[in-house]
């Protein structure tokens, strides 16, 4: 029987999600997994060695050699041969979790959470300048709780890592670029894009099944991400509450344990 893979520690989710040539694309695409990228932004870009690369992953010292020799020979096929590069997936969980308030700590088992970018009682319109989440917390559909937090950080792959560590399973907001949903997917939490509105209203809307949202929203806002098009599936340590989709609704519901 195989050994469990151990979780491998990052520092934060990427800003970044995928590369593409300016020129000569011959459209394969290669998936980097997060730890893979660790190793390089740890070896490379910090220029640690690889003891201690090992020490800030939780890892052996032979799996960051395979993991940065698989990183390596990736972005040389994607440079040498015209590929696109995405980033996704692997073993990993955070190694700094962003801050939360201690009310949302804890959530119960049948608890689903809903995040909305938040400006002035209405949805914000740019998730990646978001600076204030309104969070409620729902249970058979009915709102229980909700608290306006502040987001701590900046840039998607902070604000992906504040709402997962903060146990969200749904994001409600306005644009929203590709980088943005990448690590959203990536960190387990539904999107509900193109929303416009009271915040509120909104999520009322969405237990009782008619919120409108665009599946296909795009958020160009200072030239915010780049489209992810080879999506594969998240494969991250950390502990989520899983949910389901009543498509003909929209709704989302806790599954039992």
């Amino acid at each position: 029987m195989p050994r469990p893979v151990r979780c491998r520690q990052i520092n934060s989710l990427p800003e970044f999600w995928s590369f593409i040539p300016e020129e000569g694309c011959t459209g394969e695409c290669i998936n980097m997994t997060l730890d893979e990228l660790e190793t390089i932004r740890l070896l490379d870009c910090a220029s640690l060695t690889q003891e201690e690369c090992a020490a800030r992953m939780n890892v052996a010292r032979t799996t960051v050699t395979a993991l940065y020799e698989s990183a390596r020979k990736k972005v040389a096929d994607c440079l040498l041969n015209g590929k696109r590069l995405v980033i996704s997936g692997g073993s990993w969980q955070l190694s700094k979790k962003p801050k939360i308030p201690q009310s949302l700590k804890k959530k119960g088992v049948h608890i689903m959470r809903i995040a909305v970018t938040f400006e002035n009682d209405s949805v914000f319109q740019h998730f990646g300048h978001t600076e204030q989440f309104k969070i409620y917390d729902a249970e058979e559909n009915k709102i229980i709780k909700s608290e306006v937090v502040s987001t701590n950080g900046q840039g998607h792959g902070a604000l992906a890592g504040f709402l997962k560590t903060a146990g969200v399973d749904v994001l409600i907001c306005g644009g929203i670029g590709g980088g943005a949903q990448a690590a959203l997917a990536e960190a387990g939490i539904k999107l509900f894009g193109g929303v416009n509105g009271n915040a509120d209203d909104a999520v009322n809307a969405f237990l009782n099944g008619n919120l409108k949202y665009n599946p296909d929203v795009k958020c160009s806002h200072h030239g915010e991400g780049h489209e992810h098009n080879c999506g594969s599936s998240s494969h991250s340590c950390g502990s989520h509450n899983a949910v389901s989709t009543n498509e003909h609704k929209g709704i989302l519901n806790p599954l039992s344990k």
